[in-house]
């Protein structure tokens, strides 16, 4: 892998020679902002929050007035993707702003990392993290992480000072023996998943009743720790991811159930990290996004998600699978209002080291977009494609409004079938978010157009060596009612 040879010791030394000069370019496009001080950055993700999940997305019956607060005083953006549609390869792009297949954080045959995985986020990679560092930020993970739980991987290895959180899925260490639809059971006997401070195991099984208001005190606490020094705050919920836990301040309180009163305990939260910000006079300053790793995962039904009007959901690459609720928010520097350009969680990478003044690394291949010069109303998104794997296949692009599917699959259910499509289904999502209408006979110069995108992307293609699939198999095998877990 010679392209990607420089390490992250040599890109922090580097950068670290190179921050001053490049302070002032790190603002470009954002003529209102001072160039005195890094702003602080907040990015809050959860795990399986679906599209329609929110009442400032559509839904009904689910309280969010802290997320819906800031959608108001900041940025909605529609047209906004996870990177991939399943945990561990979406966070993977989220933080180096590369696609998941650069860094070998994706499978065909295994979708996420297991409790048996010996493979993790290679230390090559460039995080977010590591990046600020260079920068004199201070650091901060709490959640869920889901990029390898060896000592090797963990937060600490990856630019992270603090770490506070389970180190994969909240379902992942079910105890063997329980009855199948154990996967769905609130009682906390039938999991093992433990809770980390940094790279000690401190409590087993994790009370997953209290890991909400646990999360947020930790992160409230490193905020109260912080005396001037710029700071990123990843904050990475467990939920909504089955199985699903609120405190007794929020059960039976919400008219969508148990998976509604999850989703009102996050918002809870979000307001708590909010007001903290508001009280210690840093809000001014800080960056805030707001956003989920994939799309809802349909197949628990009620104890599942919604994409509201989007079709597919959680491990497919339909729109519900990867197009995800997200608002930016930064008081007196983003203007209120709806972006209908297209985004996704790989452009926080980019976005997050031109504003620090860090320069982005020029030795590897960066699939994310600065979208700063957006945030600030200066010009339109400057992301005009996307791309859907679906492991190590491409199933899907994006091109402006329409997107061609080459590939479909239903998702978790037993030997899925698997379509190839020639020629390739096409949608314009403009007029059709839900895919129902396939307007490819209409358009066949879009369909040319898509393809020669897709050969470019090929051509210019290096797989990372493969991380999930490093390690024995699992032993973990659900019943055909349980297909799962992610």
């Amino acid at each position: 892998m010679g392209s990607y040879a420089t390490t992250r010791r040599e890109f922090i030394r580097d950068s670290a020679r190179g921050a001053a000069s490049l302070a002032l370019c790190g603002f470009s496009g954002c003529s209102k902002r001072s160039t005195k001080k890094p702003p602080n950055i907040v990015i809050f993700l959860c795990d399986d929050l679906g599209y329609g999940d929110l009442g400032s997305f559509g839904h009904p019956t689910i309280k969010t007035s802290h997320v819906d607060q800031l959608c108001r005083e900041g940025q909605k953006w529609t047209n906004f993707y996870a990177a991939a549609s399943v945990c561990t390869p979406s966070r993977a792009a989220l933080l180096t702003g590369r696609l998941p297949i650069r860094s070998g954080m994706c499978s065909d045959k295994r979708g996420v990392l297991t409790p048996a995985s010996t493979g993790g986020l290679p230390e090559t990679e460039i995080t977010i993290a590591s990046a600020l560092k260079t920068k004199g930020y201070a650091t901060a993970c709490i959640g869920k992480w889901h990029l390898g739980h060896l000592p090797h991987y963990l937060p600490a290895s990856h630019g992270f000072d603090y770490y506070y959180g389970i180190p994969y899925s909240n379902d992942h260490d079910r105890i063997v023996g329980n009855k199948p639809k154990a996967i769905l059971s609130p009682k906390i006997e039938y999991w093992n998943v433990p809770l980390m401070r940094n790279e000690e195991i401190i409590e087993r099984p994790a009370d997953q009743r209290t890991i909400t208001k646990r999360y947020t005190q930790e992160a409230v606490k490193f905020l109260g720790e912080r005396s001037g020094e710029p700071f990123f705050l990843y904050f990475s919920h467990s939920f909504p991811h089955i199985p699903l836990f609120a405190s007794d301040d929020f059960k039976g309180r919400s008219l969508r159930g148990r998976y509604g009163d999850v989703v009102e305990e996050i918002d809870w939260s979000v307001g708590q990290i909010i007001k903290t910000l508001k009280e210690r006079r840093m809000a001014d300053n800080t960056l805030v996004v707001f956003t989920s790793d994939n799309g809802p995962w349909l197949l628990h039904e009620e104890q599942g998600g919604s994409a509201g009007l989007l079709r597919g959901g959680k491990a497919d690459t339909f729109e519900g699978g990867m197009r995800v609720p997200t608002i930016f928010w930064w008081p007196g520097r983003i203007e209120p209002g709806v972006v209908m350009g297209i985004g996704c969680t790989m452009d926080l990478f980019t976005t997050s080291l031109r504003l620090a003044g860090v320069p982005v690394p020029n030795d590897r291949i960066i699939d994310g977009m600065d979208l700063s010069p957006t945030l600030f109303g200066a010009e339109t998104s400057p992301r005009e494609i996307m791309l859907y794997y679906r492991g190590e296949r491409l199933y899907a692009v994006r091109k402006g409004s329409f997107k061609a599917h080459f590939i479909t699959q239903p998702s978790y259910v037993p030997d899925p079938v698997i379509t190839e499509h020639d020629p390739p289904l096409l949608y314009n999502l403009d007029h059709d978010p839900s895919e129902k209408y396939d307007v490819a006979a209409k358009h066949p110069d879009v369909v040319a157009d898509i393809k020669k995108e897709v050969r470019k992307h090929l051509e210019n293609l290096v797989p990372g060596e493969n991380q999930l699939m490093k390690g024995p198999p699992w032993v973990f095998k659900p019943s055909p009612d349980v297909i799962g877990p992610e």
